[in-house]
């Protein structure tokens, strides 16, 4: 497959702006928008976007991602044709980038070819590098990459707080990372895969109790597999990414409804109140009345 592509240099860093999860209805349509000034990047997780840049036309389906120029004229060249759910997030570089006109093959592509590697970095002097971003492409682990946007939305709530930016920016530079290991990387391990679905299985049930035997029967895989498996690709067991699933639900019901703490422990899958509320201030640092209280 040849795809066109994005190449940056390297520093400055790429820098996110913001982003945000649109649930559009079937006869919906892009925007049409010339010269935006940013990039845009379209990740579809439901659906598909049916979208043009200049002369080239896209349609962006489930688990595919498209960056749109910040210098080029965008438009719809077709309606949704079902309700579709997608990520868009916005982001720019105060660095040199350039589109390379020629479509390139995936496989194989070097993405630092344009810059030959030094035999080691100076100690005193910047050593630019380019990178390479696929303008349209299959995401190597969707669930994986829409965790990620989900965690960057959330953290626009927080901008006020000290270290969320900062924060945001690192988490943004691991999904340009993603983006960028499109081009070189074959499809996800067994591994991976198993990971992968294991985290779908987690988020669709959150709301239920999950068991490791459940889990185990609707993967066909044994438990304890499936454990190494989600430890290697998202760094923790499937009862921690369950609760940290969770959790992130509960903040987006604390500042989002009025609803009580007893209840929103219920909504988010806990049995009991109290185990609710210390699970919650382990992981953010303060209690979920207090996490409300400071919006208030």
């Amino acid at each position: 497959m040849c795809v066109p592509l994005l190449q940056l240099s390297v520093p400055p860093l790429p820098y996110y702006i913001v982003s945000g999860l649109a649930e559009v209805p079937a006869g919906s349509k892009h925007p049409a928008r010339r010269n935006i000034g940013v990039f845009d990047l379209l990740v579809v997780m439901k659906g598909t976007l049916y979208v043009g840049e200049e002369d080239l036309h896209y349609e962006v389906r489930e688990g595919h991602s498209l960056i749109l120029r910040p210098d080029a004229y965008h438009y719809s060249t077709l309606a949704c044709t079902e309700e579709t759910h997608y990520y868009w997030l916005h982001f720019h570089t105060q660095g040199e980038w350039q589109p390379i006109e020629d479509s390139i093959s995936m496989p194989g592509y070097p993405r630092d070819s344009a810059v030959e590697a030094p035999p080691f970095l100076p100690a005193y002097s910047i050593t630019p590098f380019m990178i390479c971003v696929p303008q349209y492409t299959p995401l190597l682990q969707p669930d994986k990459f829409y965790d990620m946007l989900h965690e960057l939305t959330l953290m626009n709530q927080n901008v006020h707080l000290p270290g969320t930016r900062l924060r945001q920016q690192a988490l943004f530079q691991e999904v340009i990372q993603q983006l960028s290991d499109t081009l070189t990387t074959d499809a996800p391990s067994p591994k991976a895969a198993c990971a992968e679905r294991a985290a779908a299985y987690l988020r669709a049930h959150y709301q239920e109790e999950v068991t490791a035997k459940a889990l185990g029967e609707h993967l066909n895989f044994h438990p304890v597999y499936i454990a190494r498996c989600m430890q290697k690709v998202f760094g923790c067991s499937p009862a921690a990414y369950l609760l940290k699933y969770r959790i992130a639900r509960a903040r987006l019901l604390l500042l989002q409804t009025d609803l009580s703490i007893t209840r929103i422990s219920e909504e988010v899958g806990f049995n009991h109140p109290a185990y609710f509320t210390s699970s919650f201030a382990k992981q953010e640092g303060l209690s979920p009345r207090k996490f409300r209280q400071r919006f208030s």
